[in-house]
């Protein structure tokens, strides 16, 4: 039998405290929209407090509190609100929501609410549970990020180089090619765990990402929490606070994780449903103000962990609406997270995949982490590239005539090898190593 530790005992110490020693009823006493107002308990209700509308057939319906009006509790389901009316009666919940992570989790599919949604029975749980929204590790107590994470993909392993608990974005339109990317990063990193949240994804495309894109090689060291479109939003912001926790609990673990999420922009949405059916104040493009102190509170538990522990370096999708890399949620996650990588689809219309757009992508932790033999060579070709894109029309046109600018010439010479460096196939993998000597080799650089 497992030996508890002292913080164990604390821990389940105080969530037998918390436990009530009494059930406590209310009753509905309105609905509009997907907003249920509870009278009767509301003295003992707090925001972010669960509780079960009983609704007709003795149909059970997890809601969450989000505010308070008029002295009544406000809430919004996690199901939908058939059979829910007035004089329902409502039960509050014994505990803060919770989960039980184990290593048995691995090759697992989950909903946001920690239940198995693939068939393959039930999902093991662990000794003691762990809170889904946790605060990140203190500032100062977080070790610095690590050497670099291989992603097998080339046009990233070279140009936005990951290190060990950095954050980056992924900022693209719709159809240009996040989730094959998301794909092959969860196949082919170096990271010990892949923890993969897809928040508000098509129904459809659920499969064929895990069978087609992720695959049985993928899936086997991933975990992977789905929220689709047309759940509720509490379960699909709910569903982004799990990817992060399972991402945490394989951290402390001491383990090198790899967060990915898809869409940052998905959550923001799922928290402007909540907020506006709360009665905050709708801002910029229509999100309240929740949305903008909820994204840090998210992206802020990805990092590194603390002294003896691993790190989760996440990479996150952001769906730019309409191809605006300047819009509200792409704008304020570009000041949180450690670089971008931006998805052209200019560049995918002309059928380069992944693409990924090298002169408006950027990792800041990428100069420090390199040899200065490694930036040369990526330079060089950043330089070759801007020098080809400054002068794309003129020489599509014809109207560039060789020999009236030296890099220029060079950077039609090594404008099509380069491209063909940054094309790779879906299963398709290269190495970080291979991909620096196979850029050195393309330019003419001598390589150690």
């Amino acid at each position: 039998m497992k030996t508890l530790m002292n913080d164990d005992i604390v821990t389940l110490a105080s969530r037998i405290d918390a436990l009530s020693p009494v059930r406590i009823f209310g009753r509905v006493v309105g609905v509009q929209g997907l907003l249920i107002e509870v009278a009767g308990i509301e003295s003992h209700l707090s925001v972010g407090g669960r509780c079960h509308v009983i609704a007709r057939g003795d149909r059970r319906v997890l809601c969450e509190t989000v505010g308070f009006r008029d002295g009544k509790g406000l809430m919004l389901p996690f199901a939908p609100l058939e059979g829910v009316g007035l004089g329902c009666k409502v039960e509050i919940a014994d505990s803060q929501p919770t989960f039980s992570p184990t290593n048995g989790w691995l090759g697992r599919v989950i909903n946001a609410l920690g239940e198995p949604i693939d068939g393959k029975g039930a999902l093991p749980h662990g000794d003691l549970p762990r809170l889904v929204r946790s605060p990140p590790p203190p500032a100062h107590t977080r070790q610095r990020v690590g050497g670099k994470l291989d992603l097998g993909i080339r046009a990233m392993n070279a140009f936005t180089t990951l290190c060990q608990g950095q954050r980056m974005g992924v900022f693209a339109g719709s159809g240009v090619g996040k989730s094959v990317l998301m794909s092959m990063a969860a196949r082919y990193t170096s990271a010990d765990v892949s923890v993969i949240g897809l928040i508000g994804e098509r129904g459809r495309e659920v499969q064929e990402f895990i069978h087609d894109d992720l695959g049985p090689e993928g899936l086997a060291r991933s975990v992977v929490i789905v929220a689709t479109s047309d759940e509720a939003p509490l379960m699909r912001r709910q569903a982004a606070y799990l990817t992060l926790g399972v991402a945490e609990f394989f951290r402390d673990q001491g383990k090198k994780v790899l967060c990915l999420m898809d869409s940052v922009t998905r959550f923001a949405m799922a928290q402007r449903e909540i907020g506006l059916a709360a009665g905050e104040p709708p801002t910029t493009k229509g999100y309240p103000p929740t949305v903008f102190s909820e994204l840090p509170k998210l992206l802020e538990r990805a990092g590194p962990g603390e002294q003896g522990k691993g790190s989760i370096t996440g990479l996150f999708t952001v769906l730019v609406d309409g191809d605006d890399h300047n819009e509200p949620i792409a704008d304020a996650a570009r000041g949180i997270l450690d670089g971008h990588i931006v998805l052209d689809r200019a560049i995918a219309e002309r059928g380069r995949f992944p693409a990924v757009n090298v002169l408006r992508s950027i990792s800041r932790t990428m100069p420090g982490c390199n040899t200065d033999k490694e930036n040369e060579v990526v330079n060089r070709a950043r330089r070759y590239l801007a020098a080809y894109e400054n002068m794309a029309e003129m020489i599509r046109l014809g109207a560039y005539r060789k020999g009236s600018n030296v890099e220029v010439d060079e950077a039609v010479n090594f404008y099509e090898p380069l491209e063909q460096f940054l094309r790779q196939g879906k299963d398709e993998r290269d190495s970080l190593l291979g991909g620096y000597e196979r850029l050195a080799q393309i330019l003419g650089v001598p390589w150690p």
